[in-house]
């Protein structure tokens, strides 16, 4: 229903809000807002606004050691990342996308490396090559593994589903429909000739990723398409 709003009760119902959530805090749904004294590792391109004395810079190609730059230019800009340093409020969003923060308590997480968001530099950090299924789907050929004590958020189509995968009952998942998954569980990746038979050849439900063992895995209600450059 279309509501019409003075500019007073426009901004009254709009503005921005501090609700003592700590370094990361849900603004809305779809805009994380994070409380800067220090550093903060965020998705190249997610910032759309801050305020305070705040420098950012795009990852330095050896930063990390040469492992990671190789496993970098294997995936592409995809997992591009900045580092916001100094003080004051960020604010970061990813093509409107919902997002879900999460706080390690010395766990680790598989994220997809295009629905990273931010994370604190605290947590220990490694990206994750799917090469298995190169040529077989468009995208998502790496995700990144994240693990320690520390908050970071994701992204994802609409809300998120968390799937509880058990001994003996293994859950199959579209690779352009899952988000993440537990730190523990390593997915198989296997190929359905029938799938591919109704869906056509470009379809991502012709390959598919086989979680077994104990732990969870998110998916969401979409199939992300990736682009080109990050299948090379």
């Amino acid at each position: 229903m279309e509501q019409n709003y003075t500019i007073r009760e426009f901004i009254e119902k709009t503005k921005q809000q501090d609700k003592g959530q700590g370094f990361f805090e849900l603004e809305t749904q779809r805009m994380l807002e994070v409380n800067l004294n220090g550093q903060v590792w965020a998705k190249a391109g997610s910032m759309i606004s801050y305020t305070g004395g705040i420098k950012f810079e795009r990852e330095g190609i050896l930063e990390h050691g040469l492992g990671k730059f190789v496993k970098k230019a294997l995936t592409g800009e995809g997992s591009s990342l900045m580092k916001a340093n100094g003080s004051g409020k960020l604010y970061l969003a990813d093509q409107g996308k919902k997002i879900t923060i999460l706080d390690l308590l010395g766990e680790s997480i598989y994220i997809n490396g295009n629905d990273l968001l931010a994370f604190e530099p605290s947590l220990e950090w490694d990206i994750k090559l799917m090469r298995k299924i190169a040529g077989m789907m468009a995208g998502g050929l790496f995700n990144v593994r994240l693990q320690g004590k520390g908050m970071v958020a994701f992204t994802s189509h609409y809300e998120p589903l968390t799937l509880l995968v058990e001994p003996g009952k293994p859950i199959f998942t579209d690779p352009n429909a899952t988000v993440a998954w537990s730190g523990n569980l390593s997915p198989e990746f296997v190929t359905d000739v029938q799938l591919k038979t109704f869906f056509g050849r470009g379809s991502g439900e012709s390959v598919q990723m086989k979680f077994s063992g104990e732990g969870f895995v998110v998916v969401q209600p979409f199939e992300e398409v990736y682009a080109a450059d990050n299948q090379s």
